[in-house]
């Protein structure tokens, strides 16, 4: 079957062809039917190789951490799962028996690290290929008639900003303010998330008006230019309080000062995404009692909560689709910031 892997360190992923799996015991085959494009496999790919290799990712590397199918095997003893159910992948896969896996919170797992377990697409074989195995059926999600495209990610682009969002709810009542920075496949997708459940304000930040106007379109009610003025632009939106939640979907060191910057008293400042940045605190340096979380995905029972919305409208994903053939070409124009909204690769 063919695949998109990374197969060298430092090199482009390219499309091969590899065998088609079967299943064991307690797995399922999936003839996948999308999968997503994301920031996080960029950062994977662009480790060093003692980074790669240190941190335990396999050579060669099948890519996808969103993935959505329609059930192809089942293994033996899978039981609740029939062949050509649809279905969609929960990602952040854990031991299945520690406390925080009890709780469905696998992206917590206790045991993950020290048992050398990782996501799909992030060290286990993804779902960029024509088929891919999951290693357990409590690692599927029905879909339903939801279309797999529109949806993949959710998995990722909408359980991880729904995740971070939730927690931080009880302070964006009628009334309050939340910053969303980074307005792509995370951000635009929070942007509704805010909308749906909460009673904030939103103010969406990104580096230029083509990208601004996804995050009008889908809700925002200001925009801002993310540059050295924003934290001084949203104190001005917010009648000099600064802002009660601001939720950070880039990470790089600029977009974290204008987080930190940006929040009130007692507010939260959550750190996505993963561009490497820092954030410099203490006494003076960010609102009082203000709290700097960084999250990781979500629970299994959150990404059916997300599916919830996605299936009642509120939540939608912007997508532009491209073959399995043509998924090289999806991370050149995720690397070249031309990809508005997700990229989804379609098999």
């Amino acid at each position: 079957m063919k695949a998109l892997q990374y197969t060298r360190i430092g090199s482009h992923p390219e499309i091969v062809e590899i065998p088609k799996p079967s299943p064991g015991p307690g797995q399922v085959l999936l003839k996948v039917t999308a999968a997503g494009v994301c920031h996080s496999d960029e950062f994977v790919m662009g480790l060093s190789e003692e980074e790669y290799l240190g941190g335990g990712y396999p050579l060669p590397l099948t890519l996808g951490h969103e993935g959505a199918g329609i059930v192809a095997e089942l293994g033996e003893g899978v039981e609740h799962l029939a062949v050509g159910d649809a279905v969609a992948v929960y990602g952040p896969w854990g031991c299945g028996r520690c406390r925080k896996c009890a709780e469905g919170k696998e992206n917590y797992c206790l045991n993950a690290q020290a048992e050398g377990i990782k996501p799909p697409g992030l060290g286990a074989p993804g779902s960029m290929a024509e088929y891919m195995l999951v290693d357990d059926a409590r690692h599927l999600v029905p879909l339903g008639d939801l279309d797999p495209v529109q949806n993949v990610s959710l998995t990722d682009a909408g359980l991880t900003p729904y995740h971070a969002i939730k927690t931080s709810l009880p302070k964006l009542g009628a009334g309050s303010h939340a910053v969303v920075i980074g307005t792509g496949g995370l951000g635009h997708v929070a942007i509704q998330i805010l909308r749906a459940l909460s009673g904030a304000t939103v103010i969406a930040l990104d580096v230029n008006d083509e990208k601004l106007a996804l995050a009008k379109e889908v809700g925002a009610h200001h925009t801002v230019i993310s540059d050295a003025s924003a934290a001084d632009e949203i104190r001005r939106l917010t009648g000099g309080l600064g802002a009660d939640a601001v939720f950070d979907f880039v990470g790089a060191e600029p977009t974290i000062a204008t987080a930190v910057a940006s929040a009130a008293s007692e507010a939260d400042v959550t750190i996505v995404g993963i561009g490497g940045g820092t954030a410099h605190v203490g006494f003076g340096s960010i609102a009082y009692d203000a709290a700097l979380r960084i999250p990781y995905w979500g629970s299994r029972s959150e990404l059916i909560e997300v599916l919830e919305l996605a299936r009642t409208g509120q939540v939608g994903v912007e997508v532009q689709r491209y073959s399995l053939d043509d998924g090289p070409r999806a991370y050149e124009a995720l690397a070249a910031g031309t990809v508005r909204g997700r990229a989804v690769i379609v098999p």
